[in-house]
């Protein structure tokens, strides 16, 4: 049996408390998964049904700031995958770089740029995960993007796309490598998603990523940054987000 994956990022998962028939697992009850330590990510499995669909939820995700390797970050999407999810939807909390952007926005992710320095396929790899070289082309399904458009128009929400840069953290960039960053081609910035996306490749899955814009980037706007307007952001966003997802989910399955 297929399922959707849907992992929620920081601030986001009152998802998860929405599904029916729900059964929760702490991650600390699953051998081998790594503790999530950042504020706003509860860190549990939660199983459900979203209109008749099934699916698998992780309310919170590790970090390669906290001290993880990369691979370890990826554990909770080959865990996924171990459970028949096919189609992942990631989300996030992002800063905004693209000034057409405002606090609050959710934003489709496009396509990404990894400057975390590492990646979770080095080392050896195993076949039965996923072949040495995976192509990255579409690591974000278009297929999937046009979805969400669709859904987001219905329930009156006019859905922007975005690249996401992911970088190492835990420190805010500075105003310099946001210029960095705008003219590499990033509209969106943070500090996750992208070795579970490429780990979700790897292993043939379908992506589709959301980022909730939870302030503008460090010189966009004069305000200094604070993970406090990050956790506020994502709980005013918060039952956008779930008719989002809820509208999302029936049509992944």
């Amino acid at each position: 049996m297929s399922h959707v994956g849907i992992i929620l990022g920081s601030g986001l998962g009152a998802f998860a408390d929405t599904l029916e028939d729900r059964f929760e697992t702490h991650y600390s009850e699953i051998s081998g998964w790594p503790q999530s330590t950042a504020v706003g990510h509860v860190g549990k499995l939660v199983t459900g049904r979203v209109a008749g669909a099934d699916v698998i939820v992780l309310s919170g995700r590790a970090h390669c700031y906290e001290g993880y390797s990369a691979a370890q970050v990826v554990f909770g999407v080959r865990e996924l995958a171990r459970r028949g999810v096919t189609s992942l939807i990631v989300t996030n909390a992002a800063g905004g770089i693209n000034s057409s952007y405002r606090a609050g926005d959710l934003v489709l992710i496009s396509d990404h740029i990894n400057l975390t320095g590492t990646n979770p396929l080095v080392g050896p790899n195993d076949e039965s995960l996923g072949p040495r070289f995976p192509d990255m082309t579409e690591a974000y399904s278009a297929a999937y993007r046009v979805i969400a458009r669709q859904a987001g128009t219905e329930i009156g929400l006019n859905l922007k796309e975005g690249v996401y840069a992911g970088l190492l953290g835990p420190s805010y960039e500075t105003p310099a490598e946001i210029r960095f960053l705008r003219i590499l081609g990033a509209d969106l910035v943070g500090m996750s998603t992208v070795p579970e996306v490429i780990a979700a490749n790897h292993l043939g899955m379908k992506v589709l990523g959301i980022s909730c814009v939870t302030n503008m980037a460090s010189g966009i706007s004069p305000q200094k940054l604070v993970h406090d307007e990050v956790l506020a952001t994502g709980a005013a966003t918060r039952d956008t987000l779930i008719r989002l997802l809820s509208a999302i989910v029936p049509r992944l399955a």
